[in-house]
């Protein structure tokens, strides 16, 4: 009622020719009748609204009883209907990556997507660091059961870790996690892929499309058998016994399982470390021979900055097809990247891997190393891996390729370089430079000739959800 008043004696202050006409007597009657005028008009307003409010206390409170009982029943019965479905507890994701990779030496220039990355049954295809995990599509089913035990089943097309040794298995992990009496102590079933490494094997997870030298040929693909889990605290460790990259062991003379472990400390979230070990073929003489891989890796985190890196050993028996007059073959070698967030969406990421390979005739766990060669005396040798580059260096002598020493191994190395850009949320685009490189002729090209070094460049598109 204040801005009546106020609009009042605006509007007197606006007329001053009215005003000086009247008298101070007509003056003061005229303003004395608005004022009375103003007072009435706020006794009305403040009677209306102390009606107002009188009547919104007597009004009665809504009964939303019967509402929420409605509520609470629908929210029981698409529990129940989830419960018996077995919906409840049950979460899916999964990717895809089609991917364009370009090889120099091979001469290739394709898109890669859900091909084979084994020659087993005759797919044509072989595994290579330019044909692994990545062109794949990955589906995980993942199920948490009253009690606690949880369940994930992965399906990978072509592309899983059992599918270069049991062709045409779709299964890319089927495991479960039972707790003993508490959380903190589980036991560990079935098919898991291997842990060791700062890399893994989907694309989501991977910054790069390729993995790292040690990743590829000083690692195994993954465990079948059982084990044990204990977190404590910031330690997480993890052992199992059973197959090393084998669902069933048919060779008779194999009758000891592998041991395999991970332990893991988190200092925080922001930096970490671990160390992992297999150790398999206690009895096997030929076929693989008794394997030893072991490594430490760690990471840290800050701001924009990451940083990753590993360090590896690995020896195994020399069997008949890799065999240079060694009983062992041994090799050593360190990882490392580093990424940095130029933006929030835009990341830049380096790489660099080299493995110390120059015993035994340079073979390594991951490395396939054919006969069919001979050394400068005319005698048979295995030829170098001439898609990975491991292996003894060639020489060519009167238009001919020879083993220069079979007993003596190249060296690798790879640099890698790379971006990965969030287009929209669940979709990144990543791109790679990959140069690999020996310290002796190692790489086959197209028509047959020897080089000490490659180049790979890929595109990889990774929708998730």
């Amino acid at each position: 009622m204040h801005n009546y008043r106020n609009a009042v004696i605006a509007f007197a202050a606006a007329c001053p020719a009215v005003v000086q006409a009247q008298t101070t007597e007509q003056l003061k009657a005229e303003l004395g009748a608005l004022k009375a005028h103003v007072q009435k008009l706020e006794a009305m307003i403040e009677k209306a609204d102390q009606a107002k409010a009188e009547a919104k206390a007597k009004a009665p409170e809504p009964d939303t009883s019967a509402e929420v009982a409605r509520l609470r029943v629908k929210s029981d019965a698409a529990d129940d209907a989830m419960e018996a479905s077995g919906l409840k507890g049950l979460k899916i994701s999964g990717y895809i990556d089609p991917t364009y990779i370009r090889n120099r030496n091979a001469g290739t220039s394709s898109f890669v997507f859900l091909n084979n990355n084994s020659s087993i049954n005759g797919s044509g295809e072989s595994f290579g660091y330019d044909n692994t995990y990545f062109g794949s599509a990955l589906l995980n089913l993942d199920k948490e059961l009253e009690g606690g035990s949880k369940l994930r089943i992965s399906l990978m097309p072509s592309k899983g870790t059992a599918s270069g040794y049991n062709f045409g298995n779709l299964v890319h992990e089927a495991s479960a996690s039972i707790p003993l009496g508490d959380q903190s102590t589980r036991l560990l079933l079935g098919q898991v892929p291997d842990w060791s490494g700062y890399e893994y094997i989907p694309s989501t997870q991977n910054k790069l499309l390729t993995h790292n030298l040690l990743f590829d040929f000083s690692a195994a693909n993954f465990y079948t058998g059982a084990g044990l889990q204990l977190l404590r605290g910031k330690w997480d460790s993890k052992i199992m016994l059973g197959n090393m990259n084998s669902a069933r062991v048919n060779d008779g003379g194999e009758r000891t399982p592998g041991v395999f472990y991970r332990v893991d400390y988190a200092r925080s979230e922001f930096s970490g470390f671990g160390m992992s070990g297999t150790h398999a073929g206690f009895d096997d003489d030929d076929t693989v021979g008794r394997l030893d891989l072991m490594e430490v890796d760690g990471f840290y985190t800050r701001g924009d900055w990451n940083i990753q890196g590993q360090l590896s050993y690995g020896r195994q028996q020399a069997t008949a097809a890799n065999r240079y007059g060694a009983e062992q073959q041994r090799w050593y070698g360190l990882s490392s990247l580093v990424s940095y967030k130029i933006m929030p969406r835009l990341e830049a990421i380096a790489r660099l891997d080299y493995i110390f390979n120059g015993t035994g005739g340079g073979g390594v766990f991951g490395a396939t190393l054919a006969p069919g060669c001979r050394d400068l005396a005319g005698f048979a040798a295995n030829c170098p891996d001439g898609r990975n580059g491991f292996g003894p260096g060639m020489v060519l002598r009167g238009g001919e390729w020879f083993v220069l020493d079979p007993t003596r191994g190249a060296n690798r190395g790879t640099l890698s370089v790379g971006t990965r850009y969030l287009l929209v949320p669940g979709v990144s685009v990543k791109g790679e430079y990959r140069y690999d490189y020996a310290t002796a002729r190692t790489f086959r090209t197209l028509d047959g000739q020897y080089r000490r070094d490659n180049q790979v460049i890929g595109v990889s598109t990774v929708v998730s959800f």
